[in-house]
């Protein structure tokens, strides 16, 4: 039976509305992304197994594209939606209250940075910018790199400072492997990063690294 068949306080759209979003299980959440089910299946029958397949919406945010094809009833337009709530929930969860929010230790920018870039299969750098209060003034992603590395270039994330006119300025990238340990790159690059920064009187205060659920700060570690 199609979901506009059944009773409207049981279909997923109108107890959204009625009760909040919060009421809802993560097949009927699924199936308001979805809008339709497939032939002998509803959306949220279609949610239900998704979920069961999954288990976890943490572990559909970083299967890649061709296991969600693999996957029955999911098409491209259902993967997209999917894909893109995913990252629609990274960004939210990652945006810090700029104008307020001041930067006091490594857990501070790990708070903002782990939910989106310990699932990410790819490196991204992105630098914090900080005024003279450690306060947050923009959040500037550098480049995107392979699966294995990424890597940055000092000039570019020194002019981004200074158009910013930043006195501080934070380096985060992830390990898509979940290990946060610095390699002999990530290390000589932090050195020479201070080193440029430093003739510009931009003060280095940090690289972080961050792995599944684990970071690295140079800092913590009296490296930097």
């Amino acid at each position: 039976m199609g979901i506009k068949k059944w009773p409207k306080d049981e279909r997923p759209r109108e107890k959204l509305f009625k009760y909040g979003e919060h009421t809802l299980t993560n097949a009927e959440l699924l199936a308001i992304l979805f809008r339709n089910g497939i032939k002998g299946a509803s959306a949220v029958d279609l949610g239900r197994e998704v979920v069961a397949h999954f288990k976890t919406f943490r572990n559909m945010s970083h299967t890649n594209i061709s296991e969600m094809r693999s996957f029955k009833g999911l098409g491209d337009a259902k993967i997209a939606q999917l894909r893109a709530s995913f990252e629609i929930a990274r960004r939210f969860m990652s945006e810090p209250k700029k104008a307020s929010q001041a930067i006091k230790s490594p857990k501070d920018v790990v708070r903002i940075f782990m939910p989106r870039l310990r699932d990410i299969k790819k490196e991204i750098f992105q630098i914090l910018l900080l005024n003279a209060k450690n306060h947050i003034i923009d959040i500037v992603e550098i480049e995107e790199g392979s699966v294995s590395q990424a890597s940055p270039q000092i000039r570019e994330i020194a002019l981004k400072a200074l158009q910013n006119f930043a006195a501080g300025i934070i380096a985060v990238h992830n390990h898509p492997s979940g290990d946060p340990e610095p390699s002999k790159e990530d290390v000589m690059f932090t050195k020479n990063l201070g080193t440029a920064c430093r003739a510009l009187e931009i003060d280095v205060m940090d690289h972080i690294i961050i792995g599944d659920n684990k970071y690295y700060s140079f800092t913590e570690h009296k490296c930097l």
